[in-house]
C-alpha cells in the first residue's frame, strides 16, 4: 500500500514523502480499515514539523483521521467486512489501509459521503467539547469564533449556529468572508484584524460575547480578551497564528470572565464516559443532516504537498480531504 511518511522532521515538508509499505496486520481488539478519504488537520501539519503537543517519534505515518470500510474484524468487535466507518488516531490515516482500535471506530452516519464523514469528527467534536461540554452553550448566547475559515472554526461556527446560539465568524482575510456566510449562515462575518472589539460590540448592541472561541491566538488572542463579556468564556484552541499569546492576570479578573483550555482528545481520555456522550451528541446531529463538514478541497493523496502547502499558506475555507488509492 502507499502511505505518506514523516521520515524526518522539517519546517518545509522535505522530511515526508510517499512511500510503498506493507498492509498493516489487524492486532487483537483491532479492526483493519481500507481507507476512503482522510482529512487534513492542522496537528497534522504541526508533527511533521515537531511543533505540536504530541511529538511521534520519526518515521511515522501522518493523518489524524478518516473514514473507510471495514476489511477485517474480530466476531465480538460490533464491525463486520464492508460497514462503513469513521475513526481517528494521533498517527496513521494517510494511507491505503490502517488497522486502529475498535473503541475509536464509530459507524459513518448516514447521508455523509466518505470525504464528509472524513472530515467531521476532530472538527465537530472539539467544537462539541469546547462550545456545550466546557462552557454549557444555551439558546441566545453570543458567540465569537475566530478563525473561522479553517475546519475547526468552521465547524464552531456552524455547531453554536445550530444550537441556537448568535454567532459572529471571524476570519484574518476578508476574500474568505462571503464563503464563510455561505457554508455556516453567521449573524455576522467580520475581519479579525487590529482593534476589533468596537465592531464586536457594535454587533451585539453593546453586549460584547459570551463566549469566545479562539484557534488563532497571537494578537487575535489579545484582542479577544476585549471582546468578553462580564461572566463570559475565552476558549483556547490553539495558536495557528504561530505566536502563543500570554496575559496579565488582572484582565481575567477585572473583566470576570474565564479562560478555558480545549484539548477535546485528551478530555476524552480523561473522562471516557463523556467523550463517548460527546461523539454520539455529534453522530446524531449529522444523522439528522443539522451539521455539515465544510470540504475546501478533495485530492488524491499522491498530491499530498498541495494539500498541506494550502494549510500552511491560509488558503483554505474548511477542509482538505486525501483520497488514498483514487
Amino acid at each position: 500500500m502507499q502511505a505518506l511518511r514523516v521520515e524526518n522532521l522539517s519546517d518545509d515538508l522535505s522530511g515526508v514523502s510517499l512511500v510503498d509499505m506493507a498492509v498493516p496486520e489487524r492486532a487483537e481488539g483491532e479492526v483493519l480499515v481500507r481507507v476512503r478519504a482522510a482529512s487534513l488537520n492542522f496537528p497534522d501539519l504541526l508533527m511533521t514539523q515537531g511543533k505540536y503537543q504530541f511529538k511521534p517519534e520519526p518515521p511515522f505515518t501522518s493523518g489524524l483521521e478518516l473514514a473507510g470500510e471495514v476489511v477485517e474484524a474480530a466476531p465480538d468487535s460490533g464491525f463486520k467486512p464492508g460497514d462503513r466507518v469513521i475513526g481517528g488516531n494521533k498517527t496513521g490515516a494517510f494511507a491505503e489501509f490502517i488497522s486502529l482500535p475498535t473503541r475509536v471506530l464509530s459507524p459513518l452516519p448516514s447521508g455523509l459521503s466518505f470525504a464528509e464523514g472524513a472530515s467531521m469528527g476532530a472538527a465537530y467534536v472539539t467544537a462539541y467539547t469546547g462550545l456545550v461540554e466546557l462552557c454549557g452553550l444555551t439558546p441566545g448566547q453570543w458567540v465569537l469564533v475566530t478563525g473561522a475559515s479553517g475546519g475547526v472554526g468552521l465547524a464552531a461556527a456552524d455547531l453554536a449556529r445550530t444550537l441556537g446560539a448568535k454567532v459572529i465568524a471571524a476570519t484574518g482575510v476578508s476574500s474568505k468572508c462571503a464563503r464563510i456566510e455561505e457554508l455556516c449562515h453567521p449573524d455576522a462575518v467580520m475581519v479579525s484584524e487590529g482593534r476589533f472589539r468596537e465592531q464586536v460590540a457594535e454587533i451585539t448592541g453593546g453586549k460584547l460575547c459570551d463566549i469566545v472561541f479562539d484557534p488563532v491566538g497571537g494578537d487575535v488572542f489579545d484582542e479577544c480578551t476585549r471582546c468578553v463579556a462580564f461572566g463570559g468564556k475565552l476558549v483556547v484552541v490553539g495558536f495557528t497564528s504561530g505566536r502563543i499569546a500570554g496575559i496579565a492576570t488582572n484582565i481575567p479578573l477585572i473583566k470576570g470572565f474565564s479562560i478555558v483550555g480545549l484539548r477535546a482528545g485528551e478530555y476524552a481520555r480523561h473522562f471516557p464516559e463523556r467523550g463517548a456522550a460527546i461523539r454520539a451528541a455529534v453522530a446524531e446531529l449529522a444523522e439528522a443532516g443539522r451539521i455539515s463538514p465544510a470540504i475546501d478541497r478533495a485530492l488524491p493523496l499522491s498530491r499530498w504537498r498541495e494539500g498541506f502547502e494550502a494549510m500552511a499558506n491560509r488558503e483554505l475555507v474548511g477542509k482538505v480531504v486525501f483520497e488514498p488509492g483514487s
